[in-house]
């Protein structure tokens, strides 16, 4: 099984009609949701409250195939992202995030044993108590065998130390398995401008795959997806085409899909992960560059479901 560990919450999504509109959403949930629609076998740990927005958050994993036992309640109240959109579809947010709860999970435990793979990021590795919670269980899982993946889907309005999140940062790279980042993130994440090139960032992430991921996967935007392999090659896949009405959830496709893929093809351990050749890699990010255009074509994020990826 696949567990995916962080924040649920909503997001306020703007209508054409100048109105805000509730949308489903966080980055560790969409990849559950990714990964559950596209048939793997996929378990959510989380806190999550018991308002009602916290009941549709549920039944929405649920009707996903993903699994629950994990899932904490609370009566704390849901995470809420305001969405601004630019007239590209990209996103931006504004968060509430003041005693919510889930910045209030507990630590599970060890892991079920047949728990293969754990992806973990966004809000819930910033915002404690909840990131030292889910610190803990990266570590505690890396050392287990498990193939752990990270996307850390920065939110820079909610970093209020950025020198001592990035050292925070630097510490979890020996202990995962599996890194999907942004460019742009991946920029932030060293303090480069953002107009310093594709190349410097590629310098960036050899650097971070030397420090213990086994391969690293780039998200590009409108330029594709590409890959640092186990074996040193940068394998670039171009992007799906697709009419964008936002791109909400788009990066958080990509990991889900990711994860489904690697089970699929039976490559959930880090070991699998690094021994992937350029071929592999080229199909493997071709598959989660179509999942993503799906939802980039469409508000809000919205993965597609299994029987849509194998209709392109």
């Amino acid at each position: 099984m696949i567990v995916v560990a962080g924040e649920a919450l909503v997001d306020l999504v703007p209508t054409a009609e100048g109105n805000l509109a509730p949308r489903l959403g966080g980055g560790p949930y969409n990849v559950a949701v990714a990964a559950g629609r596209l048939g793997a076998p996929v378990g959510f740990l989380s806190r999550v409250s018991t308002d009602l927005f916290g009941d549709r958050l549920l039944d929405r994993l649920h009707t996903a195939n993903v699994r629950t036992d994990l899932v904490q309640r609370g009566p704390e109240p849901t995470t809420l992202a305001v969405v601004g959109l630019g007239e590209d579809g990209s996103a931006r947010y504004s968060f509430y995030v003041e005693g919510t709860a889930d910045r209030q999970v507990t630590d599970p435990g060890p892991l079920p044993a047949d728990v293969r793979a754990v992806s973990f990021g966004t809000l819930s590795l910033v915002l404690e108590p909840g990131a030292s919670t889910y610190e803990r269980v990266l570590w505690r899982e890396a050392e287990r065998g498990a193939l752990t993946v990270l996307d850390p889907n920065i939110r820079a309005g909610l970093i209020h130390d950025p020198p001592a999140y990035r050292d925070r940062y630097d510490t979890w790279l020996a202990h995962v398995g599996l890194l999907k980042v942004s460019v742009d993130d991946a920029r932030w994440l060293v303090d480069l401008p953002g107009d310093a090139s594709e190349d410097e960032v590629l310098d960036v992430v050899r650097d971070w795959q030397s420090a213990g991921p086994a391969a690293v996967v780039l998200t590009r935007g409108g330029d594709g997806l590409a890959v640092l392999t186990g074996g040193g090659e940068v394998i670039r896949v171009p992007p799906t085409p697709v009419a964008v009405v936002d791109t909400i959830g788009a990066g958080d496709t990509v990991q889900g899909s990711l994860l489904a893929w690697l089970h699929e093809h039976d490559a959930l351990s880090t070991e699998a992960v690094r021994g992937m050749d350029g071929g592999k890699w080229a199909e493997a990010l071709a598959y989660a560059g179509a999942a993503a255009a799906i939802t980039c074509s469409r508000a809000g994020a919205e993965p597609p479901f299994k029987r849509e990826l194998e209709m392109t």
